[in-house]
């Protein structure tokens, strides 16, 4: 019986540690010589905005007077506007309400300045609500309408303008993902 609770004891310590640091641990079966060590990489603190939200996401210390350049990290529901040479263009956009229809996405008005540029990772995610075909015709969301079906990286060129959660991470996107909308 004191064997077991030792287990569960290295079990729920081990579970602390990866919660807490990301770091390379052993299994509550390991801790009695059966498994191999688990993997795991911390994520970071970073919380999905409103995926309809009805305002701008702030970036507080950016200063759009001055050159064009990256969103501090995090992530920010926007679109991408250009790409060239690896970096691309985007803006912020939030939902606004329709009288007619549901609603749609907008950016900012004309002539405000609010863009940022950032690099694209070479590791890049991007995970597509239409799939990866040009037709762009398959629906693969989840259930919040956010895009499942993970495609090659020079598809963002293609799909421009569309709206997504744009994740930055030291001044380089390392996810695209497209928020459906019909």
């Amino acid at each position: 019986m004191e064997t077991f609770s030792r287990v569960l004891l290295a079990g729920g310590a081990a579970a602390a540690l990866v919660l807490t640091s990301g770091a390379v641990v052993m299994s509550a079966s390991a801790a009695v010589g059966a498994a191999a060590p688990i993997v795991v990489r911390a994520a970071p603190d970073d919380r999905a905005p409103k995926i309809f939200g009805t305002t701008f996401q702030a970036d507080p210390g950016h200063d759009f007077t001055q050159r064009i350049r990256s969103r501090r990290d995090g992530i920010l529901r926007g679109r991408v506007t250009h790409v060239r040479g690896g970096v691309a263009e985007y803006e912020p956009i939030r939902w606004k309400r329709g009288t007619r229809t549901e609603g749609r996405f907008v950016g900012p008005p004309e002539g405000d300045v609010m863009a940022y540029a950032s690099r694209l990772s070479r590791g890049l995610v991007y995970l597509s609500a239409l799939g990866c075909g040009k037709a762009g015709t398959d629906l693969t969301v989840d259930r919040a309408g956010l895009g499942v079906k993970r495609c090659p990286r020079s598809i963002v060129a293609e799909r421009l303008r569309r709206p997504a959660l744009i994740t930055v991470r030291g001044g380089a996107v390392v996810k695209i993902q497209e928020i459906y909308t019909p």
